[in-house]
């Protein structure tokens, strides 16, 4: 939209026959009817694995983002997943023998590649459960894998192309962790979920418990000292670490001076056996230099305090890597002294909440799970975190006061509210009166913003008066008290919407005091967005996990579906265009899907690269055919759409111009000279005829530089000049 993009293109000069057309300069965003993602980097990192042949080839496996590789040690990063076709990633191994082999497991199976991860194939023959939690390769023997699933061990001797199962033995199928004998690779080691460590000493074919000593508690994590395998490690999910000296025929406690005893991840040192690494769920990394039998917190300048994956380098064992469950990667040169970010190219956050700052074009925010929040002011072409005082914590809800858009809003997982005051560089935690902190959505009255609601999981709804220094729970006549969805109607702020997971819609009238069902038929689904039409209140839409989108005309009595086009039923976002209300976007599990008829049909839109599960959808207030789109493990995308205009067949007597071009929107308005013009007709779908009463020589003299906008419905528009 002329005026308020950032960036001014070069004016472009094109000829055609005896005319010419001066484009004019376009202020726009990054992603110009394309969509892109320049973060937030970082996301939860759940594998990591070095080619110990090339020690500055990493592979890291994300939830949800796929696979990302990095040749230089972790100071840059790129996607690695092509022919992926699941993205959460659990486990990685490389083949040892090999400088380009390796296998990823995921909830979709195995995946294998043989070109370093630039391309991957499905080797699934076999596996009945193609959930897959961990994988295992035998370091002699690299044909022969073992992958540990929901259903038992299964193995393959011929690289993943056949799998049989290797369970026989396993009282408790659900296998969580791996470990494989570097010296005696027919010996594997197997921790489970309500069973304890198992151990195999012939290569799967059966097997048995090991547990003297263990508590009854699942098994997080394993680990085998390199130059001692009969030295063993086990991390539990609520007792901390155990050490067996036997090969697991006995245990002991390990745990002296673990804060956390919620063990995620355990990493031995190659080179010297006695250093050992926990990773915990909550307070980030400890070091023991005597073997496990005391630790000591290691977390300088580590951002995140939620362990995932822990990974020593081979060829320089002070050298660490740490992927946390969601700020992305750290590593460490000094044995875990200090750590540093490296995310660089890393975008694999997953986004539950954006907004739009109403004030400032460009501005966007987004709350991230296990990352706290984001911030860009360059419309989404870079990001940077804003979490004083807020932390890595998981991001549900985002609101910003509409007349102070400085004072921000965040709901999280599970610590409540949060506030800023100035732009989200600092946070406070706002939670008196507030008894249920899993906050799903947060809506601002737009007349007095110091009054705002609050959608929490089994809580029902929370109202502030006081911009949030105080919260009432105001639930009379809710029957579902699961709140995933708040809408306050912007011309009667006392009408409220509530959409809940598994009652429907409620409606509330006098501010929240009593509540109303709105709609006990047809919506069943989980509501996951409720929003209303800025022109006419009463018209309303509703996204649902998986019954598609429900619209209603007279403000929540009745509804019906609106799914035409929608051929993916599972909803995660709705947003609305604000100029141009009957243009809607619905974010889901495939995608998204456009209207640009108040929700009458449904269009899939081209994704590009981009194949994530969309979670969250916003509108540049200031640009609205802007949009971003937050995802489940790729960060944000965004887009802007404005019409492309190739190609002006030479204006004729009487007026007529024949325009060809990209992005042409059914219901698009032409301006001439600064006059619209309204005798518009298809002649393709991307070719427009324009005719008008009136001569040449009279309309437009020769010499004459002609301006023609054209405009959108999702407000996106083109100014070009036509030089007679």
């Amino acid at each position: 939209m002329t005026g308020n993009w950032r960036g001014i293109k070069s004016a472009a000069k094109l000829t055609f026959a005896a005319l010419t057309i001066l484009f004019v300069p376009v202020l726009s965003w990054a992603g110009t009817n394309t969509w892109t993602s320049s973060g937030p980097s970082g996301g939860a990192i759940t594998a990591l694995a070095i080619r110990p042949s090339a020690p500055g080839t990493i592979y890291a496996g994300t939830s949800g983002g796929g696979v990302f590789k990095s040749t230089d040690g972790g100071a840059q990063w790129m996607g690695s997943s092509s022919g992926m076709t699941d993205l959460s990633i659990s486990a990685l191994v490389l083949d040892p023998q090999s400088t380009v082999a390796l296998y990823a497991g995921t909830a979709g199976g195995v995946f294998k590649s043989t070109d370093a991860g630039s391309s991957w194939t499905a080797v699934n023959a076999g596996l009945p459960n193609l959930s897959v939690l961990c994988l295992a390769i035998d370091p002699h023997a690299p044909a022969t894998l073992y992958a540990g699933t929901g259903e038992g061990v299964f193995k393959s001797t011929n690289g993943g192309s056949l799998w049989s199962d290797a369970s026989a033995g396993l009282t408790d199928p659900f296998v969580k962790m791996l470990a494989i004998d570097p010296s005696a690779p027919t010996t594997l080691y197997a921790g489970t979920f309500y069973g304890g460590v198992f151990k195999s000493p012939d290569g799967g074919v059966t097997w048995s418990a090991i547990n003297d000593g263990l508590p009854q508690d699942s098994i997080s994590a394993l680990a085998i000292d390199p130059s001692m395998p009969m030295a063993l490690y086990a991390g539990t999910n609520n007792h901390g670490v155990f050490k067996s000296i036997d090969g697991g025929t006995h245990w002991s406690a390990s745990s002296t001076g673990l804060a956390d005893l919620h063990i995620s991840v355990l990493a031995v040192s190659p080179s010297s056996p006695l250093v050992v690494y926990a990773g915990s769920y909550s307070n980030g990394v400890s070091k023991s230099t005597d073997g496990g039998l005391s630790w000591t917190e290691i977390n300088s300048g580590l951002l995140s305090l939620k362990l995932l994956a822990l990974v020593v380098d081979p060829s320089t064992p002070s050298k660490l890597f740490a992927g946390t469950g969601g700020a992305g990667i750290f590593s460490s040169a000094n044995g875990g002294a200090h750590w540093s970010a490296n995310n660089t190219g890393l975008n694999a956050a997953v986004v539950y909440a954006l907004a739009t700052d109403p004030s400032a074009a460009g501005t966007a925010y987004a709350g991230a799970s296990g990352a706290g929040i984001f911030k860009s002011t360059d419309g989404g072409s870079s990001w940077a975190s804003i979490n004083s005082g807020l932390g890595d914590l998981t991001i549900l809800s985002l609101a910003i006061d509409p007349l102070t858009p400085s004072t921000l809003y965040a709901g999280t997982y599970d610590s409540g509210i949060f506030k800023s005051l100035d732009g989200g560089a600092n946070w406070t935690a706002i939670h008196s009166g507030l008894t249920h902190m899993e906050v799903h959505s947060l809506s601002i009255d737009p007349v007095t913003p110091s009054t705002l609601y609050a959608g929490a999981w089994a809580g029902g709804v929370f109202k502030s008066s006081d911009g949030g220094s105080t919260w009432t729970a105001v639930n009379a006549g809710l029957s579902n008290l699961n709140v995933t969805a708040l809408a306050v109607d912007p011309q009667v702020p006392a009408t409220i919407y509530a959409g809940t997971s598994g009652g429907g819609v409620f409606k509330s009238v006098d501010g929240g005091a009593t509540w109303n069902a709105s709609s006990p038929a047809p919506i069943t689904s989980p509501v996951v967005d409720v929003i209303l039409d800025p022109r006419a209140p009463t018209t309303l839409y509703a996204g649902t996990a998986d019954q598609g989108v429900f619209k209603s005309l007279d403000g929540g009595s009745t509804w019906t579906s609106s799914t035409s086009g929608l051929t993916d039923p599972r909803v995660s976002a709705l947003v609305i265009n604000p100029l141009a209300p009957d243009v809607l976007y619905v974010g889901g599990a495939t995608g998204l899907f456009k209207s640009t008829d108040a929700g009458g049909h449904w269009a899939a839109m081209d994704m590009g690269p981009a194949r994530f599960t969309m979670t969250a959808l916003a509108m540049d207030a200031f640009v609205p055919n802007t949009l971003y789109a937050g995802t489940f493990g790729g960060g944000v995308y965004s887009i802007t759409s404005v019409p492309v205009i190739t190609r002006i067949k030479k204006m004729t007597d009487p007026f007529k111009l024949v325009v060809s071009g990209d992005n042409l929107q059914a219901g698009i308005q032409v301006f001439i000279g600064g006059a619209p013009w309204t005798d518009l007709a298809w002649k393709t779908s991307g070719k427009l005829q324009i005719k008008g009463g009136g001569t040449l020589k009279v309309l437009f003299p020769k010499g004459t530089q002609v301006p023609i906008r054209f405009l959108n419905p999702d407000g996106g528009e083109t100014t070009v000049t036509y030089q007679r």
